[in-house]
């Protein structure tokens, strides 16, 4: 038996197999595409964003209001 067909048996053969992959595929998409694009905008912005900034801020003598 081929992949294809193996595939399309276990997958795609059920309107309710094909759409439960369809949702499964397309969270797996979206969890992995954010992961990457906020890996690839943290780079970038690397010392620009407030985790970066509030030990500088600390250190200067500023003032932590969030607690």
């Amino acid at each position: 038996m081929s992949f294809a067909q193996t595939l399309n048996n276990t997958l795609f053969k059920r309107n309710s197999s094909y759409v439960a992959t369809i949702f499964v595929g397309t969270f797996a998409f979206g969890v992995g595409y954010d992961v990457l694009t906020t890996s690839i905008w943290d780079k970038h912005n690397a010392g620009k964003q407030w985790p970066d900034l509030r030990a500088r801020i600390l250190a200067a003598g500023g003032s932590d209001d969030s607690e």
